[in-house]
């Protein structure tokens, strides 16, 4: 199955789960959808335990055709970072800069350690022994928060103006900071890396500091492209 057909069939499975929630479940949309989509795959793993394990074999087959770090750490989620930086307004942001920098900063560190460890002491009770930088690692893969959904979801409570700023805005950067975080650890685990605060470090400098001035500075150059054009197809900056 080709990389197209795959992106095909899942943008047909969301628009059919988004409109069985619309209709009959009422949920959110993030949530109803994930829900609809975890009871799906619930039922096809019940179904292929009943005798039909062309179901899982052909599930295997699939999954092992996509590159989940190109697709997903390269890809997809460059895109909801992208939407969900469009929404915010930079000026309200400035306003809450320091509430927002506070829970993204603090609030992702300390939501990974906690799980981490949890997931560390619930191993070890069990007789499991993993590496802490693996489960820090699971720590750094939960912890985010979707920043579209975020935004979805307050828009239809309709909070204050600058309490949606600030939790939309925490949203954004902590999914940014987890994303950091995640690479850092995840070169830790798989790297064999000691957790030295100069690795750590060096890791989060070249990938949050370097990351955010390539970004300035192709951004910077795009926009001045698109300032040069007269074409109003175009010029929408």
């Amino acid at each position: 199955m080709t990389t197209f057909q795959i992106i095909a069939i899942l943008i047909t499975l969301t628009a059919l789960f988004s409109y069985f929630n619309h209709r009959y479940i009422k949920l959110p949309t993030t949530i109803g959808v994930m829900l609809i989509a975890l009871v799906v795959s619930l039922a096809l793993i019940g179904l292929a335990a009943f005798g039909f394990p062309g179901i899982r074999e052909t599930a295997t087959r699939i999954a092992e055709s996509i590159d989940f770090d190109a697709t997903l750490m390269q890809g997809m989620l460059s895109f909801l970072l992208f939407a969900g930086a469009l929404h915010i307004n930079l000026g309200e942001l400035k306003e809450n800069k320091w509430p927002i920098a506070g829970l993204a900063m603090g609030g992702i560190i300390l939501s990974i350690f906690i799980f981490g460890s949890l997931i560390y002491l619930l191993l070890n009770g069990l007789g499991l022994e993993l590496n802490y930088a693996y489960c820090l690692l699971f720590g750094a893969l939960i912890s985010p928060t979707d920043p579209i959904a975020v935004l979805a979801i307050l828009k239809g409570a309709k909070v204050r103006k600058n309490l949606e700023v600030t939790i939309a805005g925490e949203s954004l950067f902590n999914d940014g900071v987890g994303v950091v975080l995640f690479i850092v650890l995840g070169e830790i685990a798989l790297g064999g890396e000691e957790l030295s605060f100069g690795h750590v470090g060096g890791l989060f400098l070249q990938e949050a500091v370097g990351g955010a001035l390539f970004g300035l500075a192709i951004g910077w150059i795009v926009f001045r492209m698109l300032k040069s054009v007269n074409n109003y197809t175009w010029r929408f900056c």
